[in-house]
């Protein structure tokens, strides 16, 4: 029978914040890249799909390999990957070069995902929400530390000096060896998994499809707003480029305080009425940050985020729910690829920004939050069947 194992869920949370950490630094990188090479806005937003492609889209094939067998050596080969990926972009030369590391870097992420996950389920014992909550924010709190970091790198060591952000991989990967034994799956536990995955998904259910819909209408403003808070005021606003980084740490910061928040709200409430009330918010607080400053928009941009990012958790469970037999594929589908296709909004919005400017860019994410909740509006869940009274109706 699986048990709740705070020590494991916390060192597996390390390894997901230190993923994370190259995810989230990324956009930040982006307004120095672009002047370094002379790109556009279109050719910048390239190298977020492909980071979004190899990092998340193409998860669930991680996931669905992680479900014919567990694979535990991508919980420390993925960190390494992802962190030398990013930290060689210091010394790429060419754009062709960045984007080949941006996917070596993006694969190291998504191999771990699906099998972190996976992994974390197994010690979240009867407490799913709450064990999958402590999982989730440390990719979120990587997320957060992530521009904050490399900003800080290039503004007080310089762009060459990137290779320094490696040193978060390198502890996760001192601690994980020392607990190695106490990691690995349980061989009496396997049975807790409802089913192995090995003959591939039977069906994706209607609901499951509605759900990647509106997880992508999150990820799409969750990316628009990292890309474009640098580009928008770095660019536009020639502000600078510390404070900037700030905004996005805020942002983000917000998102895990909302993590660790919303989880237990969400059991309470029903996970559907949890997000819906979310979306209904996040409609309503996005537009509020192109009307204030200073100490303003630091706190309403942490408001959104903890609203917006607080469903995380929420959604891989609602996945697995509906889609028990595929624990790993769930996992993909959510964290990967409807996530992952953040990068795609990005790109989108890059040609607007090209085409009328990159307030235009930024303004017209207030659109999508709209979306997102009428998706979620008519997504039925729990399935039938389900009599939990936290699921929501």
């Amino acid at each position: 029978m699986r048990q709740f194992n705070l020590k494991v869920l916390l060192i597996l949370s390390l390894g997901h914040m230190t993923t994370d950490i190259y995810q989230g630094a990324l956009p930040a990188l982006l307004p120095f890249l672009k002047e370094r090479l002379a790109l556009s806005y279109t050719t910048a937003g390239v190298i977020m799909m492909a980071s979004s492609f190899t990092s998340s889209i193409i998860q669930p094939l991680f996931g669905f390999f992680s479900d014919l067998k567990e694979k535990p050596a991508l919980l420390p080969l993925g960190p390494l990957f992802a962190a030398a990926g990013f930290s060689l972009l210091a010394f790429a030369p060419t754009y062709g070069v960045v984007l080949l590391l941006v996917v070596v870097s993006g694969l190291g992420i998504a191999s771990f995902h699906p099998e972190g996950f996976k992994t974390a389920y197994f010690f979240t014992g009867r407490q799913m929400a709450t064990g999958m909550s402590i999982f989730s924010v440390g990719g979120n709190l990587g997320f957060a530390l992530g521009p904050i970091i490399a900003l800080s790198v290039i503004t007080h060591l310089g762009f060459s000096y990137l290779p320094v952000i490696l040193f978060p991989a390198v502890i996760f990967l001192l601690v994980l060896g020392l607990n190695w034994k106490s990691i690995a799956i349980p061989k009496a536990q396997e049975k807790d998994t409802p089913e192995k995955g090995a003959g591939g998904v039977r069906k994706i259910p209607a609901s499951l499809v509605i759900l990647i819909g509106t997880v992508i209408v999150r990820s799409w403003i969750h990316a628009g707003l990292m890309t474009y808070i640098p580009f928008y005021y770095l660019d536009h606003l020639r502000g600078d480029p510390v404070f900037v980084g700030k905004l996005v740490s805020a942002f983000l910061m917000g998102g895990v305080a909302g993590t660790i928040a919303g989880s237990p709200l969400a059991d309470r409430w029903g996970h559907k009425n949890y997000l819906v009330i979310s979306l209904f918010v996040t409609s309503i607080l996005l537009p509020v940050i192109y009307f204030v400053n200073s100490v303003a928009l630091f706190a309403t941009l942490f408001m959104l985020g903890m609203v917006l990012i607080s469903t995380f958790t929420v959604t891989i469970v609602m996945a697995q729910q509906l889609l028990p037999r595929n624990l790993g594929i769930a996992s993909g589908l959510m964290v990967g690829f409807a996530i992952g296709t953040g990068g795609v909004g990005v790109t989108i919005l890059g040609l607007v920004a090209d085409s009328f400017g990159v307030p235009a860019a930024i303004h017209s994410i207030a659109i999508l939050p709209v979306l997102g909740l009428l998706l979620s509006l008519i997504l039925k869940y729990p399935p039938s069947g389900e009599k939990s009274g936290a699921a929501g109706t």
